[in-house]
């Protein structure tokens, strides 16, 4: 068992909702609703979702590193700088109870970067982390970030994979801050464009793996 695997956590299976395309504002309401519910002793839940065009700071964000105001700039509470968010890229939101998972927000980080780089690997794409930052990256480019918060042990926000080639979209802001990174897709790494539901199916797939639990299908909107 991986350092990150031991956050599984015996528990009633975590519920899957696939989103499809919608706003941030929206997606945010989402979450909330269910990290309410998670509160109240609620099942844990995974939401997958495709934004429409957005930049949004996290807590550490800072304005001049947006270049371009090519979509709605929005403050948002969770680590990391700056990001992009837009069609091309799934965005997934874990809501987990982390007092049910041994309370260690770092291997909860390391975990999130154990189901993607597993995810990149699925694509032949041999992904990496990088010391000091967090995140997943292929050679010197950033495949996926990860930005969360947590509220009484309990997680919102997540990660954003790349699926599409979004390096003119990305192009408008210092991505994450680091001026020296570029980002990459899992189109561009792989040579191949993959649909977003293959993607959601195998992203679910490898975080059932990592985090050791058993999944729930559930609808989209609530």
């Amino acid at each position: 068992m991986t350092r990150a695997a031991a956050l599984a956590a015996a528990s009633a299976p975590i519920e899957v909702r696939r989103l499809g395309r919608c706003g941030y504002e929206e997606a945010l309401a989402i979450q909330e609703a269910a990290r309410d519910r998670v509160l109240d002793g609620g099942p844990e839940e995974l939401l997958l979702v495709e934004h429409l065009p957005v930049i949004t700071l996290g807590r550490r964000g800072d304005l001049r590193h947006v270049l371009a105001p090519v979509a709605p700039i929005r403050r948002v509470n969770r680590g990391g700088d700056v990001t992009y968010h837009g069609p091309g890229q799934l965005v997934g939101y874990p809501i987990l109870d982390l007092g049910r998972r041994g309370r260690d927000v770092d291997r909860y980080l390391r975990a999130l970067e154990e189901v993607l780089i597993a995810v990149a690997g699925r694509y032949g794409i041999a992904a990496h982390r990088r010391r000091g930052f967090t995140g997943v990256w292929v050679d010197d480019a950033k495949l996926a970030a990860i930005g969360v918060g947590i509220r009484r042990w309990v997680t919102m926000h997540g990660f954003a994979l790349n699926v599409a080639d979004l390096r003119r979209e990305f192009a408008a802001i210092v991505p994450c801050g680091l001026a020296e990174t570029g980002v990459t897709s899992l189109a561009q790494a792989a040579g191949t464009s993959p649909a977003m539901a293959d993607v959601e199916t195998v992203v679910v797939a490898e975080f059932v793996r990592v985090f050791a639990s058993a999944v729930e299908h559930g609808g989209g909107h609530r």
